[in-house]
């Protein structure tokens, strides 16, 4: 008997026993259907869909990060310098051109100022997604400029070196 032969009545024997066991029917528990059973299991579906209603909802929402212009000063010898005027303009003739805008803030201990551009944004309205800007730098009697583009929704740095 060669190998195909025995794969053959292997087969064979499958199929016959599986011909003459004897089908079971599954028997239903009348107590099953009951109007409680129902209830729970219609509670049960329920709190399925509004679950799944919560993650699509919760997992479609968009992070939205806040616009910021971050501005470090240094002096000639790259030391950080606290409390340096920082003034932010906005560049009208740039292109695009960029709305008019002014904020003035000072830089912390850490030598860096944050200045919110949402404040920018918010009112330029939802096509402008990019600004412009001129960075003005005052401390002492020292004065230097720099230059920045803005995005919405991200973090600009700029490093601006004041003079000897």
């Amino acid at each position: 008997m060669d190998k195909f032969e025995k794969n053959r009545a292997v087969v064979r024997v499958i199929r016959e026993k599986a011909f003459f066991e004897p089908i079971f029917f599954p028997t239903f528990d009348t107590n099953f259907f009951t109007i409680e059973n129902s209830l729970v299991a219609m509670k049960k579906i329920t709190l399925f869909l509004l679950s799944m209603i919560a993650l699509i909802i919760v997992g479609s929402c968009k992070s939205k990060d806040p616009a910021i212009l971050k501005v470090f000063v240094r002096s000639s010898s790259n030391q950080l310098m606290s409390g340096a005027k920082v003034v932010v303009i906005g560049d009208q003739q740039s292109n695009p051109a960029t709305l008019p805008f002014v904020d003035t803030t000072y830089t912390n201990s850490s030598g860096f100022s944050s200045v919110d551009m949402d404040q920018y944004f918010n009112t330029s309205g939802p096509d402008n997604t990019t600004g412009y800007f001129d960075i003005i730098v005052k401390h002492n009697n020292k004065t230097a400029t720099g230059y920045s583009r803005c995005r919405i929704h991200t973090t600009a740095v700029e490093t601006i070196y004041l003079p000897n």
